[in-house]
């Protein structure tokens, strides 16, 4: 797919989900960074509906890390996986209060040190949290990519790389949010929606 033809997408998407934004919540780096952790094969819904309490009675690294392993996979076990996560949750608030007071860090490198986060969670943190123009490939993206034509590529770093290469800097957050809703809309996994979809008529490439 040319670059023109990306943009027309892009324009397209933005035309159907003028309000696509992300679904999780959160309002700091922190909470970013858990609820990205937690929503791994999990909604955002129900992300949203363990983190409602459980950041308003852990609100840092410090208070979450205290917990014990049981503590908290009591509180995340219906996000899923909870005993994985329930184990990088704290391993990283343990790091986050020891090595960086509590706070953060605003870099791929540090963020992909931590426990439980890979390229996809450091860049929805860099993207949501501190305002990088990123675009993290999570299953929706990646499935959304190759079968529109935006990428052509078996793993989510090759995607994401081929996605930095076609989408114009300044528009790869935006791109990021758009496919999600539409794949969460529309174009599905098994039964893509195609009879309903604007990308119909000449811009989808339907490769997979």
């Amino acid at each position: 797919m040319t670059k023109e033809k990306a943009v027309k997408v892009l324009e397209e998407l933005t035309r159907l989900y003028p309000e696509a934004r992300a679904e999780l919540h959160f309002s700091n780096p922190f909470e970013t960074l858990i609820a990205t952790i937690l929503s791994a094969q999990c909604t955002d819904r129900r992300v949203n509906m363990v983190t409602e309490t459980l950041f308003r009675d852990y609100p840092n690294p410090a208070a979450l890390g205290a917990l014990t392993q049981p503590q908290l996979e009591a509180r995340i076990k219906e996000c899923g996986l909870y005993r994985m996560k329930a184990a990088n949750i704290l391993a990283a608030c343990h790091e986050l209060t020891e090595k960086y007071g509590g706070q953060v860090p605003n870099t791929r490198e540090a963020l992909m040190a931590l426990p439980g986060v890979g390229q996809k969670t450091a860049g929805v943190v860099l993207m949501a949290a501190f305002g990088d123009d990123q675009i993290p490939v999570d299953t929706h993206v990646f499935r959304l990519a190759n079968r529109i034509g935006l990428a052509c590529a078996d793993t989510p770093e090759k995607v994401e790389k081929q996605l930095r290469e076609i989408i114009p800097e300044g528009e790869r957050a935006h791109a990021h949010h758009l496919l999600i809703w539409h794949g969460r809309r529309c174009c599905s996994a098994r039964k893509p929606a195609c009879e309903r979809c604007p990308l119909n008529d000449g811009l989808c490439e339907k490769k997979i």
